[in-house]
């Protein structure tokens, strides 16, 4: 490769981190553990990269032959090599990314592509800051057992990946300036190696798995990490870059975090009123401590003497007002003044979390009642230096404190509550049944409960009985009510708003909820006189049938007495309205899921405009996405724009799971650029409304290919006898079980049922045997049966699903992700996994079913855009997995030998660790299997 290819600059780091790895492999493991994992890597590589069918089998021959400690080896191996090379690619973004501004090119997705184009088309700034007023784009960090990284791991890849980029630093200053002070370059770029070589060692010396279940605690650290390294700081430049964009115009705080970590309790028994509170001292220890640092750097850096420099006179009190009476300081009112501030800060801390300031000028005291009241402050400070020749003063510390104040207040991100419907049905029916209201509330037809419901929300009286013994269920599920409404006092409105309600499948379930907000003080007056909740109800629409349910639920929630008002009196009079999906994929296949979701929000769209003409309610949606297109993944910039036409309004929130936060938000400038697309998106959808409304015929074509796909999904995963026996036994998804990657069951019931399975470990395991079942399966059966269809022309046929591939986001979008999935799937070692099957039937059963799926979704791809290659479109991708998945094969062909080992038993604890390994290395090579 030559030196002025672009892609040099990757292979050179690949080889660099690669050279280093197997150095320190050689040096703790010794000459001949280097020379096997050579061996592997050479012959992986010759039939990746050259299709040496003799090298494949010479590789499956040698691999077979490992000892258990050799097979640990090479495993931990090239799972480092996977992150290492992760690290590579993320830098080589950044790098490509630099060049592309450089030259004047901007990059789709960016803020600054988005703000040039609403200017072309005539679009004001004043109506773009308008529409942020009322905008909320919000990411929602979830916790869930696929993010197999621990804390430790992270922290030095994230030492990993700065060194990295100090390391271009270097490079580009030797290009820029050809003097005598280049002579240090060759002895940074040294030191820098050296540097690279101690964070390897201490990856190598790291243990990859956790001995020990992470707990819901150890999930909150781990999120609260991305705050310290991206969110508190970027954030804020995203703010000042926007506000510079539209000529200093002010930008309100459209763009919040979002919780479920320490909130959702939807089959996770370890969430509880205890880990509520624990999360949300936490985030406030964490926003605290960030503001006091950030005073303490602002004592340095605003020295101004009072004999040189003039100040307002709200200054001049703020300076007073302070507890610091230093002589040294008596000239300078910033400093005195900030002194101040942050022994109040340092008391907020005390008070909120329990915990100390690292610094004491003065002894904490007066703490702040709300962060509100500390950024007025601020902005005392603010006012006096801009009145004073001081912006520029301003504009580098105080500035993106500031915004980071509005942002993440003392609350630092909504947590949001979630839990099942089924869970608040029992609730209900005990406190009915213990009051003597109701002996049989779950037994009631669906009016009937709403007829009690609606008479007692209009009953001022509560239902509880004192001191009865109710059951340790209620007495939990109501304490999670008591303790949202007492953090929502200690830490503001925003720290908690919304309360999800899964499996929302009737008006009931979402009575049964404003019934228990009623009982603990969160939703004040009756129905009939004057009520407003204080948690906005977010039903959350999972399967196939309740996404074509929401609708009539919602329209009838909303002819209920009071309800609309209800909402609209409700802060902001907002519906929040939240859609799955994961479960509709796992119910219904990638292309019916889709569309469904599709249909539901454009319904929704339409009743709620409707409701709109009477009462003052937004609709807001939710979109709960994974990290693989089966569960809603892919680029959240071409989701967003392929939304349906009218349905974002510059209001969007989506969950962010897995792998995927690792990947878009340890680094920080590549954190800061995902974060930039969602904006971009959301400003686009709204205003330029770049989807126009599909045709009829688009409409009809969707509607008989998801009967197609939908039928040939369900026939294989739900109709075939012992396909449930073939994916346990075919996939990892026993073992991925035991593995200690998060604090939630990997089933909601003790089953080996593919119904009680969540969707997550479900796409997780297609994923690790590279299969990735859910993005695919179905749609080349939908293709054939639409092109085939009797009485039909299937040129023409074929003609309008090209059309549609051309003009149609939502469909492009989706087959986009589908050759996404495809390319990064493998067949051949999918077969492998199949081998783990004992019934040969079975086996040849299910996987011919799934060979020739896949041949038909192949070939109806390239029917339908003309592209004969996987990624034709997208070089990046593309570029990564030819030089990523020479590393991930040899993972594959060790996890299923170890799986046969582990299964066939006695159980070697070595080969356990091995297969909890490779789980781990494949994860981290596919990147978003979460």
């Amino acid at each position: 490769m030559k030196k002025t290819d672009k892609d040099f600059p990757l292979i050179q780091d690949i080889r660099l981190l690669g050279r280093i790895l197997g150095d320190v492999i050689r040096e703790q493991e010794g000459v001949a553990a280097f020379e096997l994992v050579e061996q592997v890597r050479k012959l992986s590589v010759a039939f990746r990269r050259d299709a040496d069918q003799a090298a494949d089998q010479a590789l499956k021959t040698l691999l077979k032959s490992l000892t258990g400690d050799q097979t640990v080896s090479v495993i931990r191996a090239f799972t480092y090599f996977s992150h290492l090379a992760n690290l590579a690619e993320d830098r080589h973004h950044i790098r490509r990314r630099a060049v592309h501004e450089r030259a004047g090119e901007t990059q789709e997705g960016s803020v600054e592509v988005a703000l040039a184009r609403l200017r072309w088309a005539g679009i004001a700034p004043q109506t773009i800051a308008e529409t942020l007023a009322h905008g909320v784009v919000s990411p929602v960090l979830t916790a869930h057992p696929t993010e197999v990284q621990r804390k430790s791991i992270l922290d030095a890849e994230r030492a990993i990946a700065q060194l990295l980029n100090q390391r271009d630093d270097i490079l580009v200053r030797a290009q820029l300036y050809h003097s005598a002070k280049d002579a240090l370059t060759p002895r940074e770029l040294a030191t820098n190696e050296v540097q690279l070589r101690a964070r390897v060692v201490q990856l190598w010396q790291t243990r990859l798995l956790r001995f020990s279940r992470l707990t819901v605690a150890d999930e909150i650290e781990n999120a609260l990490s991305y705050y310290e390294s991206t969110f508190l700081r970027e954030i804020p430049k995203i703010y000042a870059m926007l506000e510079t964009a539209l000529g200093d115009l002010p930008v309100p705080s459209f763009l919040r975090m979002g919780h479920w970590i320490g909130g959702d309790r939807d089959g996770n028994p370890n969430v509880n009123a205890d880990t509520l509170q624990h999360a949300l001292r936490r985030q406030a220890d964490t926003a605290l401590r960030h503001y006091l640092r950030e005073v303490h750097f602002l004592g340095a850096e605003l020295s101004m003497s009072a004999r040189l420099v003039p100040i307002t006179p709200e200054m001049a009190a703020l300076a007073e007002r302070s507890p610091d009476t230093s002589v040294h300081r008596q000239d300078e009112p910033y400093r005195r003044a900030l002194t101040g501030i942050y022994a109040r800060l340092a008391a907020t801390l005390k008070e909120l979390t329990g915990g100390e300031a690292a610094r004491h000028a003065v002894a904490p005291q007066n703490p702040y009642a709300s962060a509100e009241e500390f950024l007025a402050d601020l902005r005392v400070m603010e006012a006096s230096l801009r009145a004073h020749h001081g912006t520029d003063l301003a504009r580098e510390r105080l500035h993106p404190l500031m915004r980071a104040v509005q942002v993440f207040g003392f609350h630092l991100a909504t947590v949001d509550l979630r839990q099942s419907s089924d869970q608040h049905e029992a609730v209900v029916a005990e406190l009915l049944a213990v009051a003597r209201l109701e002996p049989n509330y779950a037994a009631l037809p669906e009016d009937a409960k709403c007829t009690l419901l609606m008479r007692l929300l209009n009953d001022a009286r509560p239902l509880r009985v004192l001191d009865a013994p109710y059951s340790a269920t209620t007495r939990s599920e109501l304490a999670i009510f008591e303790t949202a409404r007492q953090l929502r006092a200690r830490h503001g409105p925003e720290a908690i708003r919304h309360y999800i309600i899964s499996h929302t499948e009737s008006v009931s379930d979402l009575l049964e909820v404003l019934l228990l907000e009623k009982e603990v003080g969160l939703l004040h007056g009756t129905l009939d006189e004057a009520a407003h909740n204080e948690l906005i109800v977010v039903p959350l629409f999972e399967t196939i049938a309740d996404l074509r349910n929401a609708v009539p639920i919602m329209r009838a929630f909303y002819a209920l007495p009071g309800i609309a008002t209800m909402v609209q009196r409700s802060g902001a009079g907002e519906q929040e309205i939240m859609l799955g999906y994961s479960d509709s994929n796992k119910d219904g296949g990638i292309f019916t899921s889709n569309w469904e979701l599709y249909r539901a929000e454009t319904a929704l769209v339409e009743l709620f405009d409707r409701i709109a003409q009477q009462h003052r309610i937004r609709l807001r949606m939710f979109h709960g996405r994974g990290g693989t297109v089966g569960r809603g993944g892919g680029p959240s910039y071409e989701a967003i724009l392929a939304q349906p036409p009218g349905t974002v309004r510059g209001q969007i929130r989506l969950t962010e799971q897995g792998e995927v936060i690792a990947s878009k938000y340890s680094n920080p400038e590549i954190g800061r650029r995902n974060l930039e697309t969602l904006v971009a998106a959301t400003l686009e959808a709204t205003l330029l409304q770049p989807t126009k409304p599909a045709t009829a015929a688009f409409h009809a074509a969707a509607e008989q290919l998801s009967a197609a796909s939908f039928a040939a999904y369900r026939a294989l995963v739900y109709e075939t006898p012992g396909f449930a026996e073939y994916f346990f036994h075919a996939t990892p998804i026993r073992e991925i079980a035991e593995l200690n990657i998060g604090s939630r069951p990997a089933s909601r019931k003790p089953s080996q049922r593919i119904e009680d399975l969540r969707a997550i470990p479900w796409t997780f395991s297609w994923g690790q045997c590279r299969i990735s079942l859910p993005g695919w399966y179905g749609f080349g059966s939908g293709v054939q049966s639409f092109i085939e269809q009797e009485g039909k022309d299937p040129k023409a046929q074929l003609a309008l699903l090209r059309k549609m591939f051309r003009h149609w986001p939502f469909f492009r979008t989706l087959l986009s992700n589908m050759d996404m999935v495809l390319a990064k799937s493998d067949l051949a070692l999918g077969a492998l996994y199949s081998e783990l099957v004992a019934d040969l039937q079975l086996r040849a059963r299910v996987f011919s079913a799934i060979e020739a799926e896949w041949q038909r979704t192949t070939d109806a791809l390239y029917r339908i855009t003309g592209d004969k290659q996987r990624l034709a479109h997208n070089p990046a991708l593309a570029r990564s997995i030819r030089y990523r998945f020479p590393y991930i094969d040899p993972l594959n062909h060790l996890q299923v030998e170890l799986l046969r080992r582990w299964r066939a038993g006695p159980g070697d604890e070595r080969v356990h660790t091995g297969i909890h390994l490779t789980i781990n290395g494949i994860a981290a090579g596919l990147r978003n299997t979460g």
